[in-house]
């Protein structure tokens, strides 16, 4: 999730599409330096966030976001590159284009919850390893995972979490059907 400063709102929503078969490698480096990894969300790349307020997700929500979700066909995904935003260091998903379809999909059902409230031109598909002003701490982890890719993991659903404002629980999960 793009939101990295650990001050997240009650009720705020993400769709993710969780990848914990690549945890057991990144995790100890997300504790440390991912705060959603400490507010209980696992290695994901992010679908859409923030999502519908968590009053708003109704039954028909729920009814809406398990059809347009399965539509989707499960895939596979290879994390092989490292990258970077200003103050993040991430892996690149590859093949992108699933995910950007599934966010695409979502958004044009709710034009109201745009990606990342609208702040980016282009939304980038990432697996969130750090998020730090210190360049060296974003250098080491690099280093101390770069003998250990590719990772690789089935994307087959989509987890709806939800915040307390402190930390993510998931609410709902969707099966890509495809």
């Amino acid at each position: 999730m793009a939101e990295h400063s650990g001050q997240y709102r009650a009720g705020q929503t993400a769709l993710l599409a969780t990848a914990e078969a690549v945890d057991p490698l990144v995790e100890h480096w997300r504790q440390r330096f991912d705060p959603c990894a400490s507010a209980g969300i696992p290695a994901h790349v992010t679908v859409l966030f923030p999502f519908l307020d968590s009053d708003r997700i109704s039954s028909a929500v729920i009814d809406d976001l398990r059809t347009l979700i399965g539509e989707h066909s499960p895939f596979a995904v290879r994390f092989d590159e490292f990258r970077r935003f200003p103050g993040v260091l991430y892996l690149a998903p590859e093949p992108e284009q699933p995910l950007r379809a599934l966010t695409e999909t979502i958004w044009a059902r709710w034009p109201e919850a745009p990606p990342y409230d609208g702040q980016f031109a282009e939304v980038i598909p990432h697996l969130t390893l750090a998020s730090s002003q210190q360049v060296h701490e974003l250098d080491e982890v690099e280093r101390a995972l770069a003998t250990q890719l590719p990772a690789t993991a089935t994307i087959s659903s989509v987890t709806l979490f939800e915040s307390d404002g402190k930390h993510w629980s998931r609410r709902a999960d969707f099966p890509l059907l495809g």
